[in-house]
């Protein structure tokens, strides 16, 4: 009989799920809602029924499955405990693998989200081919995850590849939403690059498309370098050398073969890396350099990847 590995992303409005074959195929995939009241309780029970009535579907049984990976929010360690626990489903710290299998007898792993993205990426992705490898979400912050030797880098409470959060600046007076000041993800996320764009408008009159849009998006950015504009191809530079910067750091300590981009911001295509590539190789340790940049290839499925990656690799 065929082995199956289910794979599952879980996020703040919905869960994301996968049935994989165990030579990585994705062979159906859907989504139910995140129920978040009484602090996310039913948010596993949910899952598993989901699980249960596609093995029912299927005709797979227990013993034909040879687990279920979990993405989940929030920092996960090692043993697959949601360590801090997760504040946008409501969560407090818990055993994921162990509370799952109260409902199913199947192996169990469980990492952070950003961190299952990662391995989907490295496994099935953009970052294919390669056991070391950092992957940075550009979206509303800036996530991170980095594999080390074809693992997960986790670090002792699961923060391992909080990239977002590396100093970058030291006279920043807003705050991030860590609680510090100057942080990656101020000034390379979406909205850092909003913020990066509000203040070169304010600092001068020099014509651009820019000052005539209510709010300027990242992408309005990336589209207006696109046009050849001036002001904005500045803050495409400013947020280059930002984000260079950033991963040279962690270059200098974990050497990967390919850095991965993803996330919302990186739509704008490989216009970004541009902009990113050479401010990296000019920070970046020598013996580092030779790191390769590329785009994310999965997407939104990433997690589920991920998530099913973590079981099938280890199998």
């Amino acid at each position: 009989m065929d082995s199956y590995v289910f794979g599952v992303d879980i996020g703040g409005t919905t869960v994301k799920m996968g049935l994989f074959g165990m030579e990585g195929s994705l062979l159906e995939q859907w989504e139910i809602p995140t129920v978040k009241e009484n602090e996310g309780a039913a948010i596993l029970p949910d899952i598993i029924r989901s699980i249960q009535a596609k093995m029912d579907e299927k005709g797979i049984a227990q013993q034909n499955v040879a687990g279920i990976g979990v993405g989940a929010p929030g920092a996960v360690d090692s043993e697959g405990t949601l360590v801090g626990g997760a504040v946008n489903i409501g969560w407090k710290p818990f055993n994921i693998p162990e509370a799952i299998k109260a409902y199913i007898n199947v192996p169990v792993k469980a990492v952070n989200d950003a961190n299952a993205a990662a391995y989907g990426e490295m496994w099935q992705g953009g970052g294919r081919g390669s056991s070391n490898m950092v992957a940075v979400t550009l979206g509303t912050g800036v996530g991170g995850g980095i594999v080390v030797n074809g693992n997960i880098l986790t670090g002792v409470t699961g923060a391992g590849g909080e990239i977002g959060h590396i100093h970058i600046v030291d006279e920043e007076e807003e705050i991030c939403g860590c609680g510090n000041r100057g942080c990656l993800e101020q000034y390379a996320s979406a909205t850092g690059i909003a913020r990066l764009a509000r203040r070169r408008l304010a600092k001068d009159g020099k014509p651009s498309d820019l000052r005539e849009m209510e709010a300027v998006s990242a992408k309005n950015v990336f589209d207006a370098v696109k046009a050849g504009d001036e002001v904005a191809i500045e803050i495409a530079e400013q947020f280059g050398d930002y984000l260079g910067k950033g991963l040279a750091a962690v270059a200098a300590v974990v050497n990967p073969e390919v850095f991965v981009i993803g996330g919302g911001v990186s739509k704008a295509g490989e216009i970004l890396l541009s902009f990113v590539e050479p401010a990296y190789q000019r920070y970046a340790f020598h013996q580092c350099r030779g790191a390769k940049f590329v785009l994310a290839k999965l997407g939104n499925d990433a997690g589920i990847y991920g998530a099913a990656g973590v079981i099938i690799k280890k199998g």
